[in-house]
């Protein structure tokens, strides 16, 4: 099977600085523009804003 590209894998970098990174799926259809979540930091030891890099 071929993955998608309408669902393309995305890496997620913490704005803390800490280059702790998380990787996950987004819908392309549903947010075309750069994906933001507030996800747990483990070096940083809080939750900051992770922001999707191309």
């Amino acid at each position: 099977m071929a993955r998608s590209e309408l669902r393309p894998i995305v890496r997620l970098r913490s704005t803390a600085g800490t280059g702790h990174t998380y990787v996950t799926r987004k819908s392309r259809r549903n947010d075309p523009d750069r994906m933001v979540l507030r996800k747990y930091d483990p070096v940083a030891k809080q939750h900051v804003l992770f922001r999707e890099e191309r």
